[in-house]
């Protein structure tokens, strides 16, 4: 109930930021920007920004975003680590080898 309320609230914030915004020309943040912001938020337990990012674009675009960002990450540390991006993810998430 309280995600439905956020979700509802955070969007009806984002529609009046966005009346307010549309003539001053101001760059609004895109996809991989929101998504780099929302990760970065989370990892710092930043709730104040993981709310403000949420707004900056819609909840599909941020999804994609993190998607990814998540596959950018597995593969530069499998890369890094000389494994597998399956090995790395799995490790990532603390799973037992496959």
């Amino acid at each position: 109930m309280f995600g439905r309320l956020h979700k509802s609230t955070s969007r009806f914030l984002n529609s009046l930021r966005a009346d307010a915004n549309t003539g001053s020309r101001q760059k609004r943040p895109n996809l991989f920007e929101a998504a780099a912001a929302y990760i970065s938020a989370c990892a710092e337990d930043d709730q104040d920004q993981i709310d403000e990012t949420t707004t900056w674009v819609s909840p599909e675009a941020l999804s994609f975003g993190v998607s990814e960002l998540a596959c950018r990450a597995v593969i530069a540390l499998a890369r890094e680590r000389d494994e597998t991006p399956r090995t790395v993810a799995r490790d990532l998430l603390g799973l037992p080898a496959a």
